[in-house]
């Protein structure tokens, strides 16, 4: 991992993520989390003012040494038990059915394996458990489309894996059989950047 990657990116994203406008769309998402709870690409910690105080434990992933080492203080205030680990999110070192709830806002559009990412979440939710998300992706406007898949290849590399094109809703159904969905634009960015998934999805229930 570079030295922009480890030191700069984490706290460029830490800056720019903390904004007003995308901390409403937090709190909206993770009102309902519930239980024993996964976050994948938990960053520099912002979602940790959002959560329920109820939920019993929150175990976090990110591959990111520098976005971790932001997030400290962040975990120390929690009121809540946080298990932090730096591991990447597509191989999750976890029994299966383990978690109540799983938590992704502003990752996928950076595991570079995403369907297997989306496979472990899948695996180490409880049956019925839910998948709590939002991340900004391809959108329904053709030419923002077009603007989206030339500016992914410079995007990965000044947003550290990031890419503009992914299809979320796509990407997630093809896991879950069950996804509840909203698409909308950012109101403070571009749509190229800012076109909006948000919603949960929840993995199937034994019969």
């Amino acid at each position: 991992m570079n030295i922009y990657s480890q030191y700069i990116f984490p706290c460029l994203l830490d800056w720019t993520m903390a904004s007003p406008t995308i901390s409403k769309y937090r709190k909206a998402l993770l009102q309902d989390v519930r239980g024993d709870v996964l976050e994948i690409g938990f960053g520099t910690g912002l979602n940790l003012a959002y959560y329920p105080k109820e939920i019993q434990q929150l175990t976090t992933i990110d591959v990111n040494f520098g976005m971790n080492q932001l997030a400290k203080k962040r975990i120390a205030d929690a009121p809540f038990q946080v298990n932090s680990q730096v591991q990447n999110g597509d191989c999750l070192p976890f029994e299966q059915e383990t978690f109540d709830s799983a938590v992704s806002t502003w990752t996928l559009c950076s595991i570079a394996n995403i369907h297997q990412a989306l496979q472990e979440i899948y695996r180490v939710l409880k049956p019925g458990g839910k998948f709590f998300f939002i991340e900004h992706g391809l959108s329904e406007n053709p030419k923002v489309q077009v603007w989206q898949n030339r500016l992914t290849p410079l995007q990965k590399i000044v947003g550290d894996g990031c890419h503009l094109n992914r299809n979320m809703k796509e990407l997630i159904s093809q896991h879950f059989p069950t996804v509840e969905l909203e698409n909308f634009k950012l109101e403070t960015e571009p749509e190229i950047i800012g076109y909006l998934y948000k919603g949960v999805a929840t993995k199937s229930v034994r019969n």
